[in-house]
């Protein structure tokens, strides 16, 4: 799969299929070039992803869950790259669950994972049954859903000897996921880049937690991964994550940055100016006679955000660390 790319390549999915070939040169060449820094930046993300979560460490067997979606897709292209490069040797194994979806394209992936040459598993289970015997039509199905494919993948990993679970979910998912607890659950609670799983077995791990969803947009374009398109939660368009995620998108859209932001704030927490009695001891400070870090000094640099004079445009403090 080369990296050489055609102008429409470049395009959203939902209009790459109807643009009109174009021929003109330097547009080709212009093209080529987006291409190339796309690539760029989705590897140093990536990358750097793994660096500061110590993601993939020297002899991991890694199991990148892979579900037929663009994100998943493109975990697996830029690990695979990522692996051929890299000082610290690791094993891929690409596993799809298959859950028994009507009309589930069965023989696309085994055709894609064997043209990449990636070793694969593909474990059939009938999950689609169950969850919609269990839950009501109309009602979210994702949650019972979730739980049985974590569950099902937790055991495959251990049948492997995989010491890593790589999933798909990108910068966009992660604060989604936190403006929901927030929303709904009242709980400052994310998704984390790497986590201990539930049976404390496995390594959980995010490589594209630094990735915005439009580029993975533009990456699965531009490779023509061989999308299988969710009919078991996709359309459900009432969900509270399609709602909230319109929202961030709206937000994006009006101020340029603020999703870039509010992962960085996930990152730059202080506990003294939050109000969890877990984290910090609220209840026992008592004056010191000396300037403090985490006094009311902290909210100076805070000051010009409410002002009537301010910009209605925030300040955008970029992503520094996976660069882009």
């Amino acid at each position: 799969m080369s990296l050489d790319a055609r102008p429409e390549d470049l395009l959203d999915p939902a209009t790459a299929a109807t643009a009109v070939p174009m021929t003109d040169a330097a547009t080709a060449r212009r093209a080529a070039h987006e291409a190339n820094k796309l690539s760029k930046r989705l590897h140093r993300q990536v990358g750097q992803a793994i660096i500061d979560f110590n993601m993939i460490e020297a002899g991991d067997k890694v199991m990148v869950c892979l579900s037929g979606g663009k994100d998943s897709y493109a975990m697996l292209d830029v690990l695979m790259s990522l692996q051929k490069r890299s000082p610290v040797p690791f094993e891929l194994i690409a596993v799809n669950l298959d859950q028994k979806q009507p009309g589930f394209p069965a023989d696309v992936l085994p055709r894609y994972l064997t043209e990449v040459g990636v070793p694969f598993h593909i474990e059939n289970q009938d999950t689609y049954s169950i969850v919609k015997s269990h839950i009501p039509e109309g009602r979210t199905m994702c949650s019972l859903c979730s739980r049985l494919r974590r569950g099902i993948l937790y055991r495959v990993a251990g049948e492997l000897g995989c010491t890593k679970i790589a999933l798909g979910h990108h910068r966009d998912d992660i604060v989604v996921t936190m403006l929901m607890n927030m929303f709904f659950g009242s709980r400052l609670k994310g998704m984390p880049a790497k986590l201990v799983s539930d049976d404390g077995k496995n390594v959980v791990i995010r490589p594209l937690a630094y990735v915005a969803e439009p580029d993975l947009e533009r990456w699965a374009a531009h490779r023509r991964f061989p999308i299988i398109p969710c009919t078991l939660c996709g359309s459900q368009q009432n969900l509270q994550r399609v709602v909230i995620k319109k929202m961030i998108n709206e937000w994006e859209r009006d101020y340029p940055g603020r999703i870039e932001n509010m992962l960085t704030a996930m990152g730059n927490i202080t506990p003294s100016h939050m109000m969890d009695r877990n984290l910090f001891p609220f209840a026992t400070i008592r004056p010191s006679g000396r300037p403090e870090a985490d006094g009311d000094i902290a909210f100076d640099e805070d000051d010009s955000c409410g002002s009537a004079g301010a910009s209605s445009q925030p300040a955008v403090v970029r992503f520094t660390p996976p660069g882009g």
